[in-house]
């Protein structure tokens, strides 16, 4: 199965290729070919691109740095987060009861203090963090739901201010749902209309089924006219009556977009029995939706009117990419009403999916690794500039590790991030001293 294999190229370049000058060398990196054998390679990045990938490059360079073995990685994907609620839990209270419910009133009540300067203050101090860990293409979700859009003129303009070092898409996404409000179809079409690049929304949080089902229809009519991508926060309820995935299935079917279209969340079908939840994996592998599973956020937020025994409040992330569809993490909140914690670390976010999915099979593992790699930058419809071959854009990462698995085991330090082709962020490991016996 192509989906859980690490889909780096390695190209057959020489031993001694030569060339005057690189702007930057990286020697003596591990990266892993398509069937995920290791291999020591030496990679030279000219003009921002990778230029040369050889068992070794008899060349000089601006800026050395040796990988020591260690593996060079593409960046990491951030394929779901608001930048626009982040770092601000607390604000105006703490979220005592860990619902999803309770976090959109608080948010609610923090949005109206909302200002240009606080949405970028906060969102520039999160993607520096991320970047610094690794991630350099992000997806976030900024609510269109109050009047001023000022979150999203925030966003919209950070976006060009970070264009050199990180790729950040923002996607209109109606909070409060599009019916709640008379206003917030027009909000929605207008926020599109000042640079969006996804049309978002959240059926299961409309007042009606036939609302709901209205507002998928609303949306994808918005994305073709203004030849917008789709991410719709989906089913994140543990109601097993909630089944807009379907009709996102259905609406990404009938229209052709495809790949376009992305379900996040998706946590009710946790809770489907299993005769509907693979009958839906059918369509949705016919469709190409992908889906986005947010594993920190959904494992807190979900199950919590349970007793015993809980839900875990997850999608079926085994089953999806077992069937072959398309699946990435995300982090979704970073310390703000919803979830009071987060770094940032895409590693923690892998992790916790690879335990709670129950995916510890070394395959798996590999596959987890793929869902905030590749497969984020599939999601985002990025992935043409993506990896580690000659010609790409010089995105990547070397991280204090041999492996993904070894990434996962150890938390593994990031210890150079490139981003088009210059180095942005370095971190040394932390040795630990030992003076015991």
């Amino acid at each position: 199965m192509s989906q859980n294999r690490l889909k780096y190229s390695v190209e057959g370049l020489g031993e001694n290729l030569l060339t005057t000058q690189y702007d930057l060398m990286i020697r003596h990196a591990t990266v892993l070919n398509s069937s995920q054998t290791p291999v020591k390679v030496d990679v030279g990045v000219s003009g921002g691109k990778i230029s040369a990938i050889s068992p070794q490059l008899e060349a000089t360079a601006t800026q050395d740095i040796n990988a020591q073995g260690n593996l060079l990685s593409p960046p990491f994907v951030e394929s779901h987060i608001h930048l626009d609620s982040a770092l601000t839990a607390g604000e105006p209270r703490w979220n005592e009861s860990g619902t999803l419910f309770e976090g959109i009133q608080i948010w609610g009540d923090r949005k109206r203090q909302l200002t240009v300067e606080d949405v970028q203050k906060r969102a520039i101090q999160t993607l520096k963090q991320q970047a610094s860990q690794g991630v350099l293409l992000v997806r976030t979700h900024v609510d269109v739901s109050e009047p001023s859009l000022t979150a999203l003129q925030a966003l919209l303009a950070l976006r060009e201010e970070v264009k050199d070092w990180i790729t950040l898409q923002v996607v209109a996404f109606p909070q409060d749902g599009i019916y709640s409000r008379p206003d917030n179809e027009t909000l929605l079409r207008e926020a599109v209309q000042l640079g969006a690049d996804v049309v978002g929304g959240i059926p299961h949080y409309e007042l009606t089924r036939e609302d709901g089902v209205k507002s998928v229809q609303c949306i994808f009519e918005i994305a073709q006219d203004g030849d917008r991508a789709i991410d719709l926060h989906c089913d994140e309820i543990d109601d097993p009556q909630s089944r807009f995935l379907e009709v996102v299935a259905a609406y990404a079917s009938h229209t052709g977009m495809g790949s376009k279209v992305t379900a996040s969340h998706t946590c009710a079908m946790g809770s489907y029995d299993n005769g509907y939840a693979y009958k839906l994996m059918g369509f949705l592998k016919r469709s190409q939706v992908n889906i986005i599973a947010n594993p920190l956020i959904n494992i807190t937020l979900q199950g919590r009117s349970d007793t015993y025994p809980k839900r875990r409040g997850v999608t079926r992330v085994k089953e999806l990419w077992q069937n072959g569809i398309n699946v990435s993490f995300g982090h979704d909140c970073i310390q703000d009403p919803w979830y009071n914690l987060g770094t940032g670390n895409m590693l923690d976010v892998g992790s916790m999916g690879l335990h709670v999915c129950q995916m510890t099979g070394q395959d798996e593992i590999a596959a987890c690794y793929e869902m905030i790699t590749h497969n984020g930058a599939k999601t985002l419809n990025l992935e043409d500039e993506y990896g580690i071959e000659v010609g790409k854009p010089a995105n990547f990462i070397i991280l204090d590790a041999a492996s993904p698995y070894e990434a996962f085991c150890r938390r593994a330090t990031v210890t150079h991030v490139v981003s088009r082709g210059k180095l942005l962020a370095r971190t040394p490991v932390v040795e630990t001293e030992w003076f015991g016996d």
